[in-house]
């Protein structure tokens, strides 16, 4: 558990001094010779403070305040996103590390294909020379995604998730199917330098014979020289079976967002 933890917290100093890369600002990437075989690579991502930390399905949560942290290195059409979610003490959350690729990435429509591993951290009771205590164990799983988007203009797009995750132990979650169909437009112009982004979907669960439909809708404001946006989420039940389900969910969310180019010279 504590190798988990520390994995979680070393990751974003990994991912930026591990690559034999020299760091360039975007303007100096631009300046590079047009004769130089260059290699960039992107290292991006987003580190929240929430009130409730939300699951990648939203119908699930961790019911506590969280941090979460998604980091995003891309070179070319692969990318590896690894998305921490954890509560303040760090005996729940998730741990889920994404390798993508881009089937098609040009013109208006867009394909990506995705896999995980992922381990997920829950409370359990054991008995231990006759005493009951309380543990943190990591559940572990495997999943992919099929991620099909098309931009009808350059801030409005349209898309579609699938999810299908396994468990790789006997006991928890088993088989897990999602479908999201969602929408999302952004750079909406509030006062001065403020922008609105909101994306609104549907989505289809089915865990282990359980299923759910659900509305899940997230909203940012965000300062065009600002690092900073404030989001809120909320999560509707329109029918759910599942175990624990909740009716109503919602959050508010403080994000920092942080972007690097890296380029290899030849």
């Amino acid at each position: 558990m504590k190798a988990l933890f520390k994995l979680a917290a070393l990751l974003p100093a990994v991912l930026l001094f591990c690559s034999p890369l020299a760091a360039q600002e975007p303007d100096s990437v631009l300046a590079l010779s047009s004769d130089s075989a260059q290699e960039v690579t992107t290292f991006s991502g987003t580190v929240g403070l929430t009130t409730n930390g939300f699951s990648i399905i939203p119908t699930f949560s961790l019911n506590s305040p969280a941090v979460i942290m998604n980091y995003y290195v891309r070179k070319n059409r692969f990318s590896f996103d690894p998305d921490i979610r954890l509560v303040p003490t760090a005996t729940k959350g998730s741990m889920i590390f994404w390798f993508r690729y881009r089937v098609v990435d040009k013109g208006r429509f867009s394909l990506r294909l995705g896999v995980h591993p992922a381990f997920s951290l829950i409370r359990k009771t054991v008995t231990d020379n006759g005493e009951e205590r309380e543990i943190t164990e990591a559940l572990r799983f495997l999943a992919g995604e099929i991620v099909p988007t098309y931009k009808i203009t350059p801030n409005w797009s349209v898309g579609a998730v699938y999810l299908h995750g396994s468990g790789l132990q006997a006991h928890g979650p088993q088989n897990t199917n999602v479908l999201f169909l969602n929408t999302s437009i952004s750079g909406i112009r509030l006062v001065k330098d403020f922008r609105l982004a909101v994306v609104p979907m549907v989505f289809f669960l089915s865990t282990d014979g359980y299923t759910g439909s659900y509305f899940s809708g997230t909203a940012a404001i965000s300062h065009t020289r600002l690092p900073f946006a404030i989001q809120s989420t909320i999560n509707q039940t329109f029918r759910s079976d599942v175990p624990g389900n909740q009716a109503f969910m919602w959050n508010v969310t403080l994000n920092y967002s942080f972007s690097r180019e890296f380029v290899r010279v030849r």
